[in-house]
Formats: structure tokens, C-alpha cells, sequence
């Protein structure tokens, strides 16, 4: 699970392997507008409409995969 605060901040938990545990990236959550998740792995867009990313890789959990993302908007996701 993940919770988007009303103060920007996520907080997670559950399994690690799977989104649970986001203390990797914890410290470029504080100012999160939207979480959207797949099965195994979350992304939120940040206020300056940058991506973050955790969770499963293989499920899209990399920031390898959206670091250069910019002006992000909207997120969807598929259940894998």
C-alpha cells in the first residue's frame, strides 16, 4: 500500500519487494501530487512534474526507467 498525505509525503507499507518499503527514494517524496501503482511497484508524480519510481523493477518499480521524465501530468497504469 501507499498513502499520499495531504502534506505531499507517501508513506508505504507491506511487502518490500513490492512497493513496501520506499526508504530508497523516501527522500524525494515530500512534495508527491499523484501515486498510481502496478501490481508490484508505485510511481508518483512530484510537484515539479518529475516521476519517481519504486517497487518491483521488473513491474516498472526503476527510476532508470522515468528519471528524465519532465512535465508529467498524468500517470496510468496497467495491473503487471
Amino acid at each position: 500500500f501507499a498513502a499520499l498525505k495531504s502534506d505531499g509525503k507517501v508513506v508505504c507499507w507491506g511487502h518490500p519487494n513490492f512497493g513496501g518499503d520506499n526508504r530508497r527514494v523516501q527522500h524525494l517524496l515530500d512534495k508527491a501530487q499523484d501515486i498510481q501503482a502496478t501490481r508490484h511497484a508505485f510511481a508518483a508524480i512530484l510537484e515539479d512534474s518529475s516521476v519517481i519510481a519504486w517497487g518491483d523493477p521488473t513491474s516498472g518499480g526503476s527510476n532508470s526507467d522515468v528519471y528524465r521524465l519532465k512535465g508529467v501530468e498524468q500517470i496510468q497504469s496497467t495491473d503487471r
